[in-house]
């Protein structure tokens, strides 16, 4: 039977009419539009489908929707603010840390994600913590390269 499942989406709050075991990827995909997270392999283990649910990376063909209700998810369509793109999509450009562009919607939001967690990252812990991330491209080295552009340690800040 279909619930209405309320939540926090891209900083508004929305309400969708569904069966509690669809999964966040296909809800939005399918009723909000929002095209950027992808399906991958369906399972949780390549990351194409990675939003930030209260903060923290999820892989969300993994999460189903009784779980989103009351919760903060942002898509890789909600990091641009006015006009102008989040720090880690600004780095992945400039770092040309793409190719087919697949998995970086689901690169980014991991990385903004550790970023959160961690903003001084090693190039060890960035590597470490997009490890489980795929990228059949082969741009695993410019995807480091773009986090550790935007990482504090990267800009000099030295933290406490």
């Amino acid at each position: 039977m279909a619930e209405t499942i309320k939540f926090e989406l891209n900083g508004k709050q929305v309400n969708v009419e569904v069966e509690p075991d669809h999964t966040l990827l296909w809800v939005l995909r399918s009723h909000f539009d929002l095209t950027g997270t992808k399906y991958g392999c369906g399972l949780g283990y390549c990351g194409s489908c990675t939003v930030l649910m209260n903060n923290d990376p999820v892989r969300s063909c993994g999460i189903m929707m009784e779980d989103v209700a009351g919760t903060k998810i942002v898509t890789i369509e909600g990091l641009a603010k006015n006009g102008e793109l989040h720090p880690v999509q600004q780095a992945f450009v400039d770092n040309d840390a793409l190719q087919c562009g697949y998995c970086t919607p689901g690169m980014i939001m991991n990385a903004v994600g550790l970023l959160e967690r961690n903003p001084n990252p090693s190039r060890q812990e960035i590597i470490d913590g997009m490890e489980d991330n795929l990228c059949r491209c082969g741009a695993h080295t410019r995807i480091i390269d773009a986090i550790a552009s935007v990482s504090d340690k990267k800009k000099g800040v030295v933290q406490p």
